[in-house]
């Protein structure tokens, strides 16, 4: 695609976000075009009353003095003159401000209506993308995309575009009047504007790239801080502080340097603007002076010209700037158009509601994340509706792969074996009714910052007090809540920081109780409970559960050792298979973590009693 059919795309790609709100953008041009035109009546006004003040009358047969004649005869113009003209002045001023008040009005108006639309399609873009994409992107870099790329395509949109369309009205429009009055002043003026506008677009098209480094260096910084902040309790537990202190200091001194670089540049910009804009006003005064005293144009026409051109003095060098930002608006709506590109998580035509109670088959399964890194290798086996089925592995062997590809987190490649439900294949299964029918806790749960009543009351709508409580009673988190202050009104910190391990995956439990799937998964969810809280929580589950058929994921034998059938994952591949005394018998590597686990807890318990 040459660069036309780019720019094209990026204008196609970011109007859409104009719908509802592009009528008021419009009607704020034509309130800014209205200010411009009364504010054009100005220097007519003034260059009138000079010349007809010192007799030179130049002007006089123009539209000024059409109209001050239709308020006052011949005979009455002398006298009453200055009144009149400050009131001309007075009212041309009054009818600008009154467009400028419209034209920021209605401004506002499209502004915020395009940011608004902008934000919201973005973020139901962003919860519709494929949690393999949320994997392969950075959060800080997202918010950066979302937040600070989003607010420079406003400001360009709505404020720098709106400006370039006003500005080049305003440049054709005083150029007619000054070509009007001194063909010569205004070629002399006229020659200078391209210099100003090629000055503005050879520097910033210099220093674009500086912008974009800059850019970058300020999405680090925010996923620095993203990270560090969802870090928190790791940080404080590792006493990290300073050495995160020392990381933040070389993002943020590389961030500050790259701005004070691109404050330096925009220092020389400035000041040479600055001598070009006052050569030309030189120029203009020295020229017009000139001509005045030849008797080529009135002292009038001289200090409307002056006026004229100085009011073209900072539209013009803006307009040069606002050119020149055209690449770096042109790189925030790149960054922005790559996340609404990419494809959303959608249901094929094809794809079902089916009975979830049923048994679930992984058939010859082959999973890799990247090319040539296999994670799953011909993993094969069958839970049984209703049944727990347990799956012990060391990190990196496969288990919590297993569940994300249950959740359609992921979906298998062609060839690469079938997952099926009740004998239906799950890509035929819809992606939210597969995820709304498994319950799934992690080893790591996400707790929103609010009451530790609607944490748990989430997963469904419209709950009751009494089924939160029960929900809670079963992860054997009941008695803890009431403990505290407020009970379930408890405010919980940003990510559950405010309770502990064990608490934040009871919570996570209870929420996943909530929604009575047919499907449980305990993603070694009780990792962080001591050995007696587990086996209450255990029980109770077992009690409450009914016919749901249960996933357990664990590190910890003594979670799995009930279940009715347990598979150990060994490098991706099923190294064996059976219940708790089967694999006991055959000498294996569950066996041998089985006797490495109790000989540590046999150890633990005599220190204990040596202890006492």
């Amino acid at each position: 695609m040459n660069a036309s059919g780019k720019s094209m795309k990026k204008f196609r790609d970011i109007a859409r976000f104009l719908k509802g709100s592009g009528h008021f953008l419009i009607l704020a041009l034509a309130a800014g075009m209205l200010t411009t035109l009364f504010n054009a009546l100005t220097p007519q006004i003034i260059r009138f009353t000079v010349d007809h003040l010192t007799g030179e009358g130049t002007s006089g047969d123009g539209i000024i003095q059409a109209v001050f004649s239709q308020f006052l005869p011949d005979g009455q113009l002398q006298g009453n003159f200055l009144i009149l003209a400050a009131a001309a002045v007075l009212i041309s001023a009054s009818c600008a401000g009154i467009f400028t008040y419209f034209s920021n009005v209605f401004m506002a108006k499209g502004s915020e209506g395009f940011l608004k639309s902008m934000r919201d399609q973005l973020y139901r873009h962003i919860q519709r993308l494929p949690y393999s994409w949320h994997g392969k992107n950075r959060t800080g870099d997202i918010i950066q995309r979302c937040t600070n790329d989003v607010e420079i395509i406003r400001q360009f949109i709505c404020s720098q575009l709106m400006e370039v369309i006003r500005i080049v009205f305003l440049v054709v429009l005083y150029m007619a009047i000054m070509f009007s009055m001194n063909v010569k002043l205004s070629l002399i003026a006229l020659a200078f504007i391209p210099v100003v506008v090629g000055y503005s677009l050879y520097f910033y098209s210099k220093i674009s790239s500086s912008f974009l480094e800059a850019d970058e260096a300020e999405g680090d910084l925010t996923a620095k801080v993203q990270e560090n902040l969802t870090g928190v309790r790791v940080v404080r537990a590792f006493g990290r502080e300073m050495y995160e202190i020392h990381r933040f200091d070389e993002k943020n001194d590389r961030f500050a340097n790259l701005w004070i670089r691109v404050g330096r540049f925009m220092s020389v910009y400035w000041g040479a603007g600055d001598f070009l804009t006052g050569a030309q006003a030189m120029t203009i005064l020295i020229a017009g002076t000139v001509f005045t005293v030849q008797g080529q144009m009135s002292l009038g026409d001289l200090i409307a010209f002056v006026s004229y051109n100085a009011s073209l003095a900072w539209p013009i060098r803006s307009l040069g700037r606002v050119l020149s930002n055209m690449s770096k608006a042109g790189v925030s709506i790149d960054r922005v158009t790559y996340i609404l590109d990419a494809q959303e998580e959608q249901d094929d035509p094809w794809e079902k509601e089916v009975p979830m109670d049923r048994d679930i088959s992984f058939e010859h399964v082959h999973f890799a994340y990247e090319q040539d890194a296999p994670v799953l290798d011909d993993v094969s086996f069958t839970i049984p509706a209703g049944s727990t089925f347990a799956i012990l592995g060391g990190t990196g062997s496969g288990k919590s792969t297993i569940v994300h590809l249950l959740d359609r987190l992921y979906d298998l490649d062609e060839g690469c074996g079938k997952i099926t439900i009740g004998g239906v294949d799950i890509k035929n299964i819809k992606k939210g009714w597969v995820r709304k029918n498994i319950g799934m806790v992690l080893q790591e749960p996400f707790l929103y910052s609010r009451t530790i009543g609607e944490n748990i009351s989430i997963a469904k709508e419209h709950p009751q007090s009494h089924e939160i409580r029960e929900s809670a009673g079963i992860a054997c988190v009941d008695e803890a809540i009431l403990q505290f202050e407020n009970g379930y009104e408890t405010m919980v910190g940003e990510r559950g920081v405010t309770l502990s391990g064990g608490q934040k995956q009871r919570v996570a439990i209870a929420r996943m109780l909530m929604q009575k799937a047919p499907i449980m998964v305990f993603d070694d969810s009780l990792s962080a409970v001591d050995a007696e809280t587990d086996v209450k929580i255990r029980a109770a589950l077992k009690e409450s559960m009914g016919k749901s058929t249960v996933i357990l994921i664990s590190h910890r034998i003594t979670t799995l050792m009930e279940a009715d059938r347990i598979m150990v994952l060994d490098n991706g591949r099923v190294a064996e298979m059976g219940t708790h005394e089967e694999l006991l018998a055959q000498g294996g590597i569950y066996s041998k973590i089985y006797d490495i686990q109790m000989n540590l807890d046999d150890e633990a318990l005599k220190g204990g009693i040596a202890c006492e």
